[in-house]
């Protein structure tokens, strides 16, 4: 594992390696998030009870469940930058942040547009629903701790011990329908078996198209993190001097 994580260690090793990665996750993520949307919007059967109201789950459902999954990713680097002092984990979590906070505000945001044809409002002080704004309260702070300090070594310790800390609210989004009498519908199965074959493949394709677009997203923003934080570094002006950020 240390063999692998070292490497990677390495601003100007793991900048290399973003650019080599980007062309290879976007054209993916562009592949099945045509597929998967293309598919549900518009060949997937009407709902029996929703109608066709139902085919916002196709951006709501990835988006949501991704906004957990980035959260996750996000701890794991803190740990690892706070144990092991690697800067790169840091600058890693600090890149996933805003695009975590993006797919929280993506799923709040078709929620609510869903909400309304299904319970008659926008927005309730649900259990899901306010667990879910909470972990974008915590995508916020945890951005805004990364631009409060200078020290970017003190910035990502602050940040860190905020996304470590924020951790519990993921069983608590995950659980709450379980644990509380919501109007939320339940959970629909971790691979969506509840779901209607005609409806859950598209979706599936969906779900794998944010994770890809996360992925990219994320490689994007941690080579412009790096080039930002290594800014006075040799090889940074030698790119300047070839010409601009190459991969």
């Amino acid at each position: 594992m240390w063999k692998w994580l070292h490497p990677l260690a390495k601003p100007e090793r793991l900048y290399q390696l973003c650019g080599k990665l980007i062309p290879v996750f976007s054209l993916l993520a562009l592949a099945t998030l045509v597929l998967g949307l293309a598919w549900g919007f518009g060949f997937a059967p009407a709902d029996y009870q929703q109608g066709n109201s139902y085919r916002i789950i196709y951006l709501h459902v990835p988006a949501a469940i991704w906004s957990m999954g980035i959260y996750a990713s996000m701890a794991i680097a803190a740990f690892i930058g706070m144990v092991w002092q690697m800067k790169m984990a840091d600058l890693a979590a600090a890149a996933m942040a805003p695009v975590g906070a993006v797919f929280t505000f993506i799923a709040l945001v078709t929620g609510s547009a869903w909400g309304k044809p299904m319970w008659g409002t926008w927005w309730i002080w649900d259990a899901r629903l306010t667990s879910e704004l909470v972990l974008l309260f915590l995508y916020m702070g945890t951005i805004a701790l990364y631009h409060a300090f200078e020290d970017r070594r003190m910035a990502g310790r602050a940040a860190g011990i905020l996304i470590l800390v924020g951790i519990v609210n993921l069983p608590i989004i995950h659980y709450s329908v379980q644990w509380w009498n919501t109007l939320h519908q339940g959970s629909s199965g971790i691979l969506q078996q509840a779901i209607d074959p005609s409806m859950r493949v598209p979706l599936r394709w969906s779900i794998l198209g944010f994770l890809l677009l996360f992925i990219s997203l994320t490689l994007m923003r941690l080579r412009n993190v790096i080039l930002l934080t290594e800014r006075h570094r040799p090889w940074v002006a030698a790119l300047v001097t070839r010409g601009g950020p190459k991969s």
